[in-house]
């Protein structure tokens, strides 16, 4: 039987089956487990969440004459109830950058704990569950919906101890980004955001001296290094909730146009579109993040790069569809403006990808910085345009991540 109580009924024993309320606001990233420790229970009532569903078929049940608030025993009519109680609570109206920063910000905390998890119980070898890295991908689905750049530019901003679990929620948000652009259907779009989630699933397997070494790789720490894809289709064959696309992309995000990547040396037209997005994904923001072994390139530099590895490493149609994706000066590029001022992009413009909004703070007339003030190229008034892009490393401008 399933039965919705308060929070203040639940006990040590009983098996949460579901959470009422948005999942960003629950405080784990598991949705269905056994409570087994007084501190969750704690933590639990200290959230936002009042109410959630318990599985007495699988757990302890509330106490005898204890007044429930609903029962049943359909898990589709627990199903329906959640689906449009969270339909309520997305807000998929477009807004600014700076309001779905705030909402990113909580997306990226809550994801250290979704995607640790599924690297610890990869590495002790038990079958990992996707399920609730697909609550995951619904937020980050929503957050991109609401605004494409707010998530992406803020997962770009990695500590080395961070990498691995925003990288993961960086490649997830560019794919949804990039399925989104290309035209996919939702199901698809959805997939795609869960295969980037996971496409690096593999390194838990890896020695953690050979994967964050910080300098270059011997030949054999390399071949180690190239078994990752595989390891992650491994991982991922038991796991009812992984389709087609995941494990597609999952063991071929590395395979190039020329036939030159691993692990099948594909070529062209072998490689599905799923994969040539993820390897493009994986690519831009591995480049445009700080490693123990190099500095991140700019957003902008990182294309122009990029662009001159399509030949060789990148499908053109895909990657062009990509630079519409992220604008060719993509959220934190450096450029200059006609009038000789220095900003930052921080929001693309609906209708063009090169007049996006800029937030100037530094005049190269007067080698002086200025008040920062933000500039929106689209408006029909604004007698500015951008010059050209700069290379951040010229100027040694510090704190540009906070501008």
């Amino acid at each position: 039987m399933l039965k919705k109580i308060s929070v203040k009924q639940l006990v040590i024993g009983m098996h949460i089956k579901e959470f009422c309320g948005s999942w960003i606001d629950h405080p784990f990233w598991r949705k269905a487990f056994v409570v087994t420790d007084p501190k969750d229970i704690e933590t639990l009532r200290a959230s936002s969440v009042k109410e959630i569903w318990i599985d007495s078929a699988r757990g302890l049940d509330v106490a005898s004459g204890e007044t429930t608030v609903a029962e049943t025993e359909s898990e589709a009519q627990v199903d329906a109830e959640l689906r449009v109680a969270a339909a309520k609570l997305r807000e998929t109206a477009p807004v600014p950058t700076s309001v779905e920063l705030a909402r990113a910000t909580r997306i990226c905390a809550k994801a250290r704990g979704a995607v640790t998890s599924m690297f610890q119980e990869a590495r002790l070898g038990k079958v990992v569950n996707t399920a609730g890295a697909q609550q995951l991908v619904t937020e980050i689905f929503d957050s991109v919906s609401r605004n494409p750049g707010a998530l992406i530019s803020l997962a770009r901003l990695k500590t080395a101890d961070d990498y691995t679990y925003l990288h993961s929620v960086a490649v997830c948000a560019l794919m949804i980004a990039l399925a989104k652009q290309i035209g996919l259907d939702e199901a698809q779009i959805r997939s795609s955001g869960l295969a980037g989630l996971l496409h690096d699933l593999g390194k838990a397997l890896m020695p953690a001296e050979v994967l964050n070494k910080p300098g270059k790789l011997t030949p054999e720490e390399f071949e180690l290094i190239k078994t990752h894809p595989a390891e992650g289709h491994r991982l991922l064959l038991d796991d009812a909730s992984s389709d087609g696309i995941i494990l597609d992309v999952v063991l071929h995000h590395h395979e190039k146009a020329d036939g030159s990547g691993y692990p099948g040396q594909l070529a062209d037209s072998a490689i599905s579109v799923h994969a040539k997005m993820g390897a493009i994904c994986d690519v831009y923001d591995a480049i445009t993040s700080d490693r123990p072994y190099k500095k991140a390139w700019d957003p902008a530099e990182a294309l122009r790069k990029m662009a001159l590895w399509v030949d060789g490493h990148f499908d053109p149609v895909v990657f062009q569809t990509f630079v519409k994706t992220v604008g060719i000066y993509p959220i934190g590029s450096l450029v200059r403006l006609n009038s000789g001022r220095l900003g930052l992009v921080i929001e693309q413009a609906a209708r063009s990808l090169l007049t996006p909004r800029i937030k100037v703070f530094y005049s190269t007339h007067s080698e002086a910085r200025i008040r920062p003030e933000i500039i929106d190229l689209s408006r029909p008034d604004c007698l500015e345009k951008i010059t050209s892009r700069e290379d951040p490393a010229k100027w040694n401008f510090a704190q540009l991540n906070e501008i």
